[in-house]
């Protein structure tokens, strides 16, 4: 490996296949953003199939390729300046291909279809659950097992064909370098994957009677894998001497992006759904109560201890896209995003948002996973108090009250206390909900002046694949960049205790009626 240099004339590309949206992102080797292609996409439930979220290959590669020729033509650059290209995606979503490397199935990262599998395994192997999470810190809830499981035996001439399984940045890596592998951050994430050894674990799969031949090559974060391919150079843009190399999962290529390099430190990623993560050594065991997820992060030596907000982000949209069409116009008009418009009117609603309590996801309970049906409560007719502000507030309070409690459980069971949180992604650039944030916790909220913390970390992979950089650490060390930072105000915080005490009674009671038949969940793991 070559030392650090300050190159300028070379650029790094990362792709990041998020839950709601594509984009490849341009960095220069300094960690400046050069330029962004995005495009949203949706993963729509296969028909006839319950719970189902499929990834569309075709379509969404189609994609990919707008995104990087876009991101090119904004920086007014060739593909031949592009030094390395990585990758990183939602987690737990997974491709399957044939002994030809193409693509025959597959999912996008909450998929639910394997309720059946998921009851099987647990009924058949009396305590597997259990054992296979003590070594992978993963249930079944979003594993690959009882997916593969599904396909083989729901569509046995698929599985039949099935020689190999990765997950989706793993895919766009093999689109454009044609070498199938995973790393430990995103494979690890399947739950056929060891912590310790940071590597698959074959015999999971032959336990359960999956076939133990199908996991690719397990490369570390930053190695490089080859070039991009004539064929991917004809479809995108990018040089047959670009670089190819290994990236990993959002979350932890987004720590890496944040400077949370080092055992002890925490943050919390706002995205699509809000990841709220710790870095411990990559030796301690899983709590056996199963409520956290483990995963290997993209440093060798660590592990993240993991709380998961469900569809904060995409709540966010869809309260947007239903409710702000007026907004919408406004925000046009004067040349603002929507969002910090509504942040504006939110900001004159008082703390606990009038006493509206959104019902949207659960806390983590990783061996028990579900939802409430999707509501508000305590809305009031008077239209000074409840209206679309106070509402768009509560989601915002709701989002960091959850995030609260999950690093509660995971203070529980590691004994790190987090005083200061890293914050970033797209929720990070509202700054009603950064000071919201550091009021629930009670903590110091740094932000970085790089928000999309996940691109500049796979960016990080593609220079210390290129010899940018001696190693993520040390890119991280020299590219993080902070913007502002939001103390926590005593009194809210107060207020905030009193208020998150009375969100988990109320979810709870709601939790209740979907017990009961009356409501539906608005998700549930397999196998509940």
């Amino acid at each position: 490996m070559t030392t650090e240099t300050n190159t300028i004339n070379n650029y790094l590309m990362t792709i990041d296949a998020g839950t709601g949206s594509v984009r490849a992102v341009i960095f220069d080797t300094n960690g400046n953003q050069i330029s962004v292609g995005q495009a949203e996409w949706t993963h729509l439930e296969e028909k006839g199939v319950k719970n189902s979220m499929s990834f569309d290959f075709d379509a969404n590669w189609d994609l990919t390729i707008k995104c990087i020729k876009k991101a090119l033509k904004n920086a007014k650059l060739s593909g031949s300046d592009i030094k390395a290209v990585s990758a990183s995606s939602m987690r737990e979503g997974i491709v399957l291909y044939d002994k030809n490397g193409r693509e025959l199935w597959a999912v996008a990262n909450v998929d639910a279809r394997a309720g059946a599998e998921v009851k099987y395994l647990k009924e058949q192997f009396d305590g597997i659950e259990d054992e296979f999470y003590a070594k992978s810190g993963q249930t079944f809830a979003l594993g690959a097992l009882p997916r593969i499981l599904w396909v083989k035996n729901n569509l046995p001439e698929t599985y039949e064909k099935v020689a190999s399984v990765s997950m989706i940045s793993d895919w766009i890596l093999a689109k454009l370098g044609d070498i199938i592998s995973t790393d430990p951050s995103n494979g690890g994430t399947s739950g056929i994957y060891s912590l310790e050894k940071r590597d698959w674990l074959p015999k999971m799969a032959k336990k359960v009677g999956i076939k133990d031949n199908i996991f690719p090559p397990s490369f570390e974060s930053g190695e490089v894998l080859g070039y991009v391919t004539n064929q991917a150079s004809s479809q995108c843009g990018l040089s047959t001497k670009t670089l190819v190399v290994v990236g990993g999962g959002d979350v932890q290529l987004g720590s890496a992006g944040l400077g949370v390099v080092k055992a002890g430190q925490v943050a919390i990623l706002g995205g699509s759904f809000w990841q709220q993560v710790v870095n411990i050594d990559s030796k301690t065991k899983p709590p056996e109560n199963m409520d956290i997820r483990v995963n290997p992060h993209v440093i060798t030596n660590l592990s993240q201890a993991e709380g998961i907000t469900f569809f904060s982000g995409l709540v966010m949209r869809w309260f947007r896209d239903v409710f702000c069409d007026s907004e919408i116009k406004e925000a046009k008009k004067k040349g603002i995003d929507v969002y910090t418009l509504m942040e504006a009117k939110a900001a004159k609603v008082p703390v606990g948002s009038n006493g509206i309590l959104p019902i949207f996801s659960d806390s983590m309970k990783y061996g028990k996973w579900y939802h409430a049906a999707p509501s508000f409560l305590n809305l009031s007719i008077d239209p000074t108090v409840c209206n679309k502000a106070s509402m768009f507030r509560s989601l915002q309070e709701n989002a960091c009250i959850v995030s609260n409690i999950n690093l509660k459980k995971i203070e529980k069971f590691t004994g790190i206390k987090a005083k200061e949180i890293v914050f970033a992604s797209g929720a990070s650039k509202g700054e009603l909900w950064c000071q919201i944030l550091a009021d629930v916790t009670g903590c110091k909220i740094k932000v970085p002046k790089v928000k999309e913390a996940t691109a500049l970390g796979g960016a990080m992979c593609a220079g210390v694949g290129a010899g940018i950089y001696k190693s993520i650490a040390s890119a991280s060390k020299k590219l993080v960049v902070w913007e502002k930072e939001y103390l926590p105000n005593k009194a809210n915080h107060k207020l905030y205790k009193k208020i998150e005490k009375q969100w988990i009674k109320a979810y709870k009671a709601q939790l209740e009626l979907v017990d009961e038949g009356i409501t539906t969940s608005m998700w549930k793991a397999p196998g509940l």
